[in-house]
């Protein structure tokens, strides 16, 4: 391994020149500091990270909060983690993964040990409890998620409520006046999910403004429970001709069941999602969807994270639009609903 002391010898300087020169903390005279690179360069050192940090007060490492908690989808958390990773090495990041459950206390951890330079969270709950430790860290952060109060946070998010009102105005145009939403599994409802709350919060809105009833189920994962859950809608709202599903895990189970019922997508019943693209546009039956941007959200997090760090950019949110990709799976409402 090459160590520093070589690149001295290489350069005929002491090992002290070439520390002065790597920290910055010195001056040094342009031709000792070209003949210190050369020798870098030819020799192919590279500064120890900690010793790196240690001069700068600086570690080149974000941390990325991810908690594997209950009800997650995880194909979403890995397109954020991919996003996150590949832009913050673009940028000269190395990435710091925490996946537990440790909440406030791991931003303490990391801030006090100073693990890490910055921190990006997801999976952010309206009241998230992680938001204290976060305004008090000496780190900033960037959330991928909104809470209620975004107030001195930086967030990047889909706009949720957008997406939800933008479902209800697509089906309403396609004479479509009872609606059901299969929603997230019952854990993430009952954590108070930002995306979940807000989501509902636009659908219930657009719903009151086009007259329009809506049946809200939390669904939870599995064919068992996609049939039960559907049974009961139908049995609670007999006119019901549109579905929206905020539940990835819930797509493939719910045409299953439709299939196996005899209701014929979009002849008999509409079905509107809001997931990740991918899962959409390959399920048995593309769906209509509104794509939930999880790569653009990791990218935009680490830019906004980059630029706070540099001192070029001061906490805000930034809402990305939703998109309708029409797949074929609405179309105009029934005359009057199946009997099954």
């Amino acid at each position: 391994m090459v160590t520093l002391a070589d690149v001295a010898r290489h350069a005929g300087v002491a090992a002290g020149t070439v520390s002065h020169v790597l920290s910055g903390k010195r001056s040094t005279s342009a031709a000792t500091r070209e003949r210190i690179q050369h020798g870098i360069e030819q020799l192919g050192y590279r500064p120890h990270a900690g010793a790196r940090a240690l001069a700068s007060s600086r570690t080149d490492v974000l941390a990325l909060m991810m908690p594997l908690r209950t009800g997650i989808h995880a194909p979403v958390l890995m397109e954020i983690a991919t996003a996150v990773t590949t832009t913050a090495r673009a940028h000269g990041y190395d990435v710091l993964l925490l996946t537990g459950e440790e909440g406030p206390e791991a931003i303490r951890r990391v801030d006090g040990s100073a693990l890490a330079d910055a921190f990006i969270v997801t999976d952010v709950g309206l009241d998230d409890p992680r938001l204290p430790s976060l305004k008090a860290a000496e780190r900033p952060s960037v959330l991928i998620g909104r809470p209620a109060d975004t107030s001195g946070l930086s967030c990047v998010d889909l706009d949720f409520e957008a997406a939800g009102a933008r479902c209800v105005d697509h089906l309403a145009a396609l004479g479509h006046r009872q609606i059901a939403v299969l929603g997230e599994p019952p854990a993430v409802c009952a954590r108070g999910t930002g995306s979940a709350e807000r989501t509902l919060r636009g659908l219930r809105t657009a719903a009151a403004a086009h007259g329009a009833g809506l049946l809200h189920r939390p669904t939870a994962a599995g064919h068992a429970a996609v049939a039960a859950m559907l049974t009961r809608v139908f049995e609670e709202r007999p006119a019901t001709t549109a579905l929206v599903v905020r539940n990835e895990a819930a797509v493939e189970p719910l045409l299953t069941v439709l299939r196996r019922d005899g209701r014929a997508v979009p002849e008999d019943v509409s079905l509107f999602a809001v997931c990740a693209g991918q899962s959409a546009a390959q399920a048995s039956a593309p769906l209509t969807s509104i794509g939930v941007p999880a790569q653009e959200m990791g990218r935009r997090a680490v830019e906004r994270l980059v630029a706070q760090l540099g001192g070029q950019e001061p906490p805000g949110t930034v809402l990305l639009a939703p998109e309708v990709d029409d797949r074929g799976s609405t179309g105009p409402a029934p005359t009057a609903a199946p009997a099954r």
